[in-house]
C-alpha cells in the first residue's frame, strides 16, 4: 500500500491514458486535490486500490468497415428519397386531377342546385294554382243545387234586358224572370 502524490500528467502517465482522462477519474472517486509548491495540482492516491483498466484504443481498420457501411446505408437511403420524391410528384399531379374533377362537379352541382330551385318555384305555383282551382271547385259543388242553375243562366244572359227582350218580343219584366226559371218548375208572374 503505497500512497503517493502524483499530478494528473503523471497519473495519466501511470494509468496509460490522457491528463484529461486522469482529472476526469480524480473527480469521479473524490480523491483529496492540493496544489503543490510548483502550482500545479496534486492527487494523493493509492494504486493499488484503483482498478482502472483503460478501454483499447480502436484501429483505423475496424472504423473504416463502420464508414464503408455508414456510406452504403446513406446511399441506399438517398435511393429511397428519390423514389419518394417521384411518388411524390406522382400522387401531387393525381390531386390536381382529383382537384379539377371536383371542381367541375361542385359547378355542375351548383348549376343542379340553381335549376332545382327554379323548378321548386314552379312547382309551388302549380301546387297553389291547383289548390285555388280544387277550393273554387268544392265552393260550387256546396252550393245549393239551385244556385248552379241561375249561375250557368248569368253566364249566358246577355248585356241588357233590353236587347234579349227586342230579340224575343219579350218585355224586360219578363227577361228578368226567364233566368229565374228553374227548368221543370212554373214560376209565376
Amino acid at each position: 500500500m503505497s500512497i503517493e502524490s502524483l499530478t494528473y500528467a503523471e497519473l495519466a502517465g501511470r494509468l496509460g491514458s490522457s491528463p484529461e482522462a486522469a482529472r476526469s477519474l480524480a473527480r469521479r472517486l473524490r480523491l483529496p486535490r492540493k496544489p503543490g509548491n510548483d502550482g500545479k495540482v496534486r492527487i494523493t492516491i493509492d494504486l493499488d486500490e484503483i482498478q482502472y483498466k483503460p478501454l483499447p484504443a480502436r484501429s483505423p481498420g475496424g472504423q473504416r468497415a463502420d464508414i464503408d457501411g455508414l456510406n452504403a446505408r446513406i446511399a441506399r437511403l438517398q435511393a429511397e428519397l428519390a423514389s419518394f420524391e417521384v411518388e411524390k410528384l406522382c400522387l401531387e399531379a393525381s390531386a390536381a386531377g382529383h382537384r379539377a374533377d371536383f371542381e367541375r362537379e361542385r359547378e355542375r352541382c351548383d348549376t343542379l342546385m340553381a335549376e332545382t330551385s327554379c323548378l321548386t318555384k314552379v312547382a309551388m305555383s302549380a301546387r297553389e294554382k291547383a289548390a285555388r282551382l280544387e277550393g273554387a271547385m268544392c265552393a260550387r259543388e256546396v252550393r245549393p243545387w239551385w244556385r248552379r242553375f241561375v249561375a250557368a243562366g248569368d253566364k249566358r244572359r246577355p248585356a241588357s234586358a233590353a236587347q234579349t227582350a227586342s230579340v224575343r218580343g219579350r218585355g224586360p219584366a219578363e227577361t228578368e224572370l226567364a233566368y229565374l226559371r228553374v227548368p221543370g218548375v212554373p214560376v209565376r208572374i
